[in-house]
């Protein structure tokens, strides 16, 4: 049995912490069994470790992510990376060309897909790798995973049952869908057994491997990527699951919470305080989640959150919080904050003057043994201040070694690159006429590669 773990969002539910490279799965907010801080995605992947279920594992992501996924679980994580943003279908579709074309798994495997960040104890995972039971003994072409129900939520879409008997292994026929009842209706649903939706479903990977051909989509990782940009941005539940007749649900009675607001994210910190800040005793109910430099005081607020980034400061009722995703709606700005393989950065400042040119100020910071890719700038040219730490660093072709206090100057079309001898940070000043990434014209990336180009030259 293969699992994919799905890895999207935009970042708008909890900005300012969030944004659009960092969404709410990799924000360290939760406690680790270590007492060390951790993402969402940082403990699902430790509790499929757990489980030892990490060896049959994938992450299906952006490319905007990969770098923040690195960042924090490793570089040796098996990626699926999406050319683009699109929606579940086109994703899983071409995750199930991967696991085919590139990692050779037989069509007869079964397959599940979940969220990548699932807030569960470890018996989630246990119903998990019964679905591929279930599927054997029902028979069924899709089989989803659905959860009891606490309490009549309108926050969550519905499974429901019909009302035939359960299976050998405890699994239901399912008979329709409800997406986000009102309190009433939910209540009547759970009167029929109906199950909340929490996004997990299995299938054998021939099943959609078929239903790829029948739309007339190839079934090789490289050319559907090519035509990925005509796929239709389209969930898969609207286009295969509630199209499906052959459907089944196996229930799970355990613990299970979707953190995707901030009033249900701040229940299951383990403070009321992260980062620089005091919050009086009578501030009660009220979290402080600050990753300024500066500190916040929170005096006597009750029943608040208040979130503070680089990306701008959030103060919201804890009850009002999911309202954010729709008060930013048309809010469009930069990351301001971005967490990348070899390290982080944060953007101090940033002007657009009238002539035209433009000036970006960024605090960088480099892990120990990392480096930053050979590239180049058409658009731009760099100072770099650095504060602390060393680092060997190649400018065309020549390699220096810099340390706190030097200043290093790197002009439009100069090829750079740097490798953290320790734990390095720099204050970059770009300016030019236009600061995009796209103007990060890459070389090569492996320090090997690059040590190898320098010698060659």
């Amino acid at each position: 049995m293969k699992l994919v773990l799905l890895s999207g969002g935009s970042g708008k539910r909890l900005w300012p912490l969030s944004n659009d490279s960092r969404s709410k799965q990799f924000l360290k907010v939760l406690e680790s069994p270590a007492g060390e801080p951790e993402s969402m995605v940082q403990r699902v992947w430790r509790q499929l470790e757990e489980a030892g279920m990490t060896g049959s594992s994938y992450l299906a992501t952006g490319r905007s992510q990969v770098e923040s996924i690195q960042s924090q679980l490793g570089s040796h994580v098996p990626i699926i990376v999406e050319p683009e943003r699109r929606d579940t279908f086109p994703a899983i579709a071409l995750t199930a060309a991967y696991l085919y074309s590139i990692a050779g798994v037989s069509p007869a495997e079964t397959v599940a897909i979940l969220p990548v960040d699932p807030y569960v104890e470890a018996s989630f995972f246990d119903t998990v790798v019964r679905l591929e039971q279930t599927m054997e003994e029902s028979g069924a072409n899709l089989a989803l995973m659905g959860v009891v129900p606490e309490h009549a939520s309108e926050k969550y879409g519905y499974i429901i049952p019909t009302s035939d008997a359960a299976g050998a292994s405890g699994y239901l026929q399912v008979s329709h869908f409800q997406e986000k009842p009102d309190r009433v209706q939910a209540e009547g649903l759970i009167s029929k057994g109906a199950l909340w939706n929490c996004g997990v479903f299995a299938f054998r990977l021939g099943y959609l491997l078929d239903i790829l051909q029948s739309k007339g989509l190839p079934l090789n990782y490289e050319e559907l990527q090519k035509q990925y940009k005509l796929m239709a941005s389209i969930s898969f539940d609207y286009e295969v699951v509630e199209k499906e007749e052959k459907i089944v649900v196996q229930p799970y009675a355990g613990f299970w919470k979707d953190l995707g607001t901030w009033n249900t994210l701040t229940e299951e910190m383990s403070s009321n305080l992260v980062g620089k800040g005091v919050v009086t005793s009578d501030s009660e109910r009220t979290c402080l989640i600050n990753e300024l430099d500066i500190p916040i005081t929170v005096i006597g607020a009750k029943d608040l959150i208040i979130a503070a980034s680089p990306d701008g400061i959030l103060v919201t009722h804890k009850a009002e919080s999911p309202r954010i995703k729709e008060v930013l709606k048309s809010h469009e700005q930069r990351p301001m904050y971005e967490e990348r393989r070899w390290g982080h950065y944060k953007v101090i400042d940033y002007v657009k003057y009238d002539e035209g040119n433009e000036v970006l100020t960024k605090r960088i910071f480099i892990e120990k043994g990392k480096n930053i890719s050979y590239q180049l700038h058409h658009k731009r040219s760099e100072i770099w201040t650095f504060v602390s730490g060393e680092a060997s660093i190649v400018i065309n072709e020549k390699m220096h070694t810099v340390k706190a206090g030097d200043v290093v100057r790197i002009p439009e079309g100069t090829k750079h690159a740097i490798l953290a001898l320790t734990d390095v940070e720099f204050i970059e000043v770009q300016s030019g006429s236009e600061l995009v990434e796209e103007d990060n014209i890459r070389i090569t990336l492996d320090w090997e590669d690059i040590e190898l180009h320098q010698f060659i030259s």
